[in-house]
């Protein structure tokens, strides 16, 4: 069952004499992000689609043929590589849950995604800061945008990114779509819990991200860079390379490493 009051919980039974796994996969589509997370429960959620169809491959890999359910979806922003593979899994799977941000753009792939949203029937959550999706012990946080943005044009596309922090027992990880340095310190004033094991770095490894001051609090151990290979900007930037090396954190790229698997039982992780 599914409640919303401003907040996605998912009830069910299950044993718990047996062991829980939350599993998170970080897909190697190209420049550009997607994320399939699955839950003790077997919830299903995906963060993103790429830049193509290759987000059908990657599900394919890692749900059974015969599942044609998503239970979230969620788009960060409505960038073209992130909203574009989006538009390919709408048609091909029932998506139970949609959360976005509502922002206003002008092109195909924008109008694309809404008309396919409207076409999917999905329960639409507009998301905003302090939101909370649960899924038994695993709990999905919003910290940003801290407003509603439904609707409304934005300079900056990227600033207006979903960043969700996914805590499992003493295992976390930290999602950043492709926020710039500007929310990275919004989000140290407004004192967010920042603080992960995992963190998605934003945008691709940009310069534009990925602040000392912020990596200072998130602290994590690991840092995973979804990055095309070859790619014309240029990305990862080697002062983010550096800077995470400075603090002995784990790189994992999918332009080296392909997908890439993190298995937490809630105590520990393990990096497949």
């Amino acid at each position: 069952m599914l409640v919303l009051i401003n907040i996605l919980v998912w009830i069910s039974v299950y044993d718990l004499s047996q062991p829980q796994y939350l599993e998170v996969s970080f897909f190697d589509v190209g420049q550009g992000d997607s994320i399939f997370i699955e839950t003790p429960l077997g919830h299903q959620i995906l963060i993103d689609g790429g830049p193509d169809s290759t987000v059908l491959e990657k599900l394919a890999n890692e749900m059974p043929f015969w599942d044609k359910e998503i239970d979230l979806v969620i788009l960060t922003h409505p960038e073209h590589d992130h909203i574009s593979g989006l538009i390919d899994v709408l048609e091909s799977f029932e998506v139970k849950n949609i959360l976005w941000t509502g922002v206003k753009r002008n092109n195909y792939e924008y109008n694309e995604w809404k008309k396919r949203v409207r076409e999917e029937n999905s329960n639409v959550v507009i998301a905003q800061s302090d939101q909370c999706i649960r899924s038994g012990d695993v709990f999905l946080f919003v910290l940003w945008p801290d407003e509603n943005l439904e609707n409304k044009e934005v300079k900056n596309i990227n600033n207006s990114s979903i960043v969700m922090r996914l805590v499992f027992g003493r295992v976390s990880f930290l999602f950043e779509g492709d926020a710039f340095k500007s929310v990275e310190k919004k989000l140290i004033e407004k004192n967010k819990e920042l603080k992960s094991n995992v963190l998605k770095v934003a945008h691709h490894g940009s310069k534009t991200s990925t602040g000392e001051e912020f990596l200072k609090e998130v602290f994590p151990e690991v840092a995973v860079i979804e990055v095309g290979k070859n790619n014309r900007y240029g990305h990862p930037h080697q002062e983010i390379l550096d800077e995470l090396e400075k603090y002995g954190i784990k790189i994992l790229r999918t332009d080296r490493d392909g997908d890439i698997k993190i298995i937490s039982d809630g105590l520990n992780y393990i990096i497949k």
